[in-house]
């Protein structure tokens, strides 16, 4: 090898979120949900945003999952704007993206294999990749010996287990996760987390999480965005930015005393 020869490996964005804005009419005012807010989310990476309530954690959550279209700005995936998509592209997108929705969501009246394959059925999978795939995400899981169990029967923490599966099911790029452990113990939390770690570092599918509590995004996350009235205030690497806050908002949320 030639003496000074190295290979650069390129970091690549998956998500970028260029100048996005969105507003909501309530009554006669107008709320600014998110105020022009850019970010990158490279390929592979597990991000956390957190905020306090009200701070646009949600809006961010369904605009990238397009449950939302925003005012303004744009949403790319692998370079092709979201926004921009129509009919079988934008159906081909959306399987590129994972939800994790906060209280489940899950088919009360479905087993938990039957809430996992209900996306790949929409999709027209064939029976046998369906199946696969379920037993596949099962494992993945750990609900091996509850297939056949209704949610009703699960405990919080093996709902959330089904919610993950099944928004893993299409095998998308891309799992945002809302909350994914506001309403469980400490010790479910625990756990939970860890399966997110484990999927992550298992699949190398990039993660979002949108939190207000600091033990997720210290306990998994490797970078952290702070989000305050519509606007990201502060980003970077999670022991960089818990160690030297610089946003008072930053501060705030670690318990910090502000500055003047």
């Amino acid at each position: 090898m030639d003496e000074g020869f190295y290979i650069v490996t390129e970091v690549r964005s998956l998500i970028e979120i260029r100048h996005v804005t969105k507003s909501f009419a309530i009554k006669s005012e107008t709320l600014t949900a998110l105020d022009d807010v850019s970010l990158s989310i490279q390929d592979g990476d597990l991000v956390g945003v957190i905020g306090m309530s009200g701070a646009g954690k949600t809006t961010l959550l369904r605009c990238l999952s397009l449950l939302e279209k925003p005012d303004s700005g744009e949403i790319l995936i692998d370079g092709e704007n979201l926004l921009a998509a129509k009919d079988k592209k934008l159906t081909e997108y959306r399987k590129k993206i994972g939800v994790v929705f906060q209280g489940y969501h899950l088919l009360e009246q479905a087993t938990v294999s039957q809430n996992i394959a209900f996306p790949l059925e929409l999709n027209h999978e064939k029976k046998e990749v369906v199946d696969k795939r379920v037993q596949e995400l099962i494992q993945l899981v750990d609900l091996r010996g509850k297939e056949h169990v209704y949610p009703s029967q699960l405990s919080g923490g093996q709902k959330q287990r089904v919610a993950i599966a099944r928004a893993l099911a299409s095998s998308p790029k891309l799992l945002l996760c809302d909350e994914p452990t506001s309403a469980l113990d400490a010790l479910t939390t625990r756990s939970i987390l860890q399966l997110l770690s484990d999927i992550h570092l298992k699949t190398g599918v990039t993660i979002l999480i949108i939190t207000h509590e600091l033990l997720v995004v210290k306990s998994i996350c490797q970078r952290v965005v702070v989000i305050n009235e519509g606007k990201f205030v502060e980003e970077g690497l999670v022991k960089e930015v818990f160690a030297h806050p610089k946003h008072d908002n930053t501060r705030l949320l670690l318990g910090l005393e502000v500055t003047e």
